[in-house]
């Protein structure tokens, strides 16, 4: 088997990004499997925990959540990187939390973003069978950061004030080596 090639990630004012991505109708088509496995060798190189279709200029409502310690995120939880096909937000708790994230397509940023504590998902898998779930803390606010490219959202749309931006190099400073 050949490696899979990781795809190219497109930046901020690519219009693509701020598209609302179509629903896919054939889960089992080749393209769409091939893009999965683009998706997630993808995240892995770029250090990455989430990546959505429309950050590689496929504007399709598809995102993979690969959540696993890194140097961008080094106290994140280990799961298996997860394809997540046609998701919905059927439900969230009434907390929200502030938070800092990154984006592959944002590079040098960071915000600090509210997101809802804890939400209720389903999605398709890449079998096309239908997955329910609850995600809480930092599983959470990846998914909803992906969520959110698929209606063209960037986590800078979501901060409450421009004070809460910080260059990667002083978040990695600041939160990642000197926490308080």
């Amino acid at each position: 088997m050949s490696e899979i090639e990781t795809l190219p990630i497109i930046q901020l004012g690519d219009r693509i990004l701020r598209q609302k991505a179509s629903a896919i109708e054939n889960i089992h088509d080749d393209r769409i499997q091939k893009l999965i496995d683009g998706l997630i060798a993808t995240v892995a190189k770029a250090n990455g925990v989430g990546i959505a279709a429309p950050q590689v200029a496929e504007s399709l409502r598809l995102f993979v959540v690969a959540s696993r310690p890194n140097p961008r995120y080094p106290n994140a939880p280990e799961m298996e990187p997860t394809a997540m096909i046609n998701p919905k937000i059927i439900a969230h708790s009434t907390e929200v939390v502030k938070g800092w994230e990154g984006c592959l397509c944002v590079p040098g940023i960071r915000g600090l973003v509210p997101r809802y504590q804890a939400i209720e998902v389903e999605y398709l898998d890449r079998n096309g069978k239908l997955h329910k779930a609850e995600l809480t803390d930092f599983v959470a606010r990846i998914f909803q950061h992906e969520f959110d490219h698929l209606d063209g959202i960037v986590f800078l749309d979501r901060l409450e004030s421009t004070l809460d931006i910080m260059s990667e190099q002083e978040y990695q400073k600041q939160i990642v080596q000197h926490p308080q």
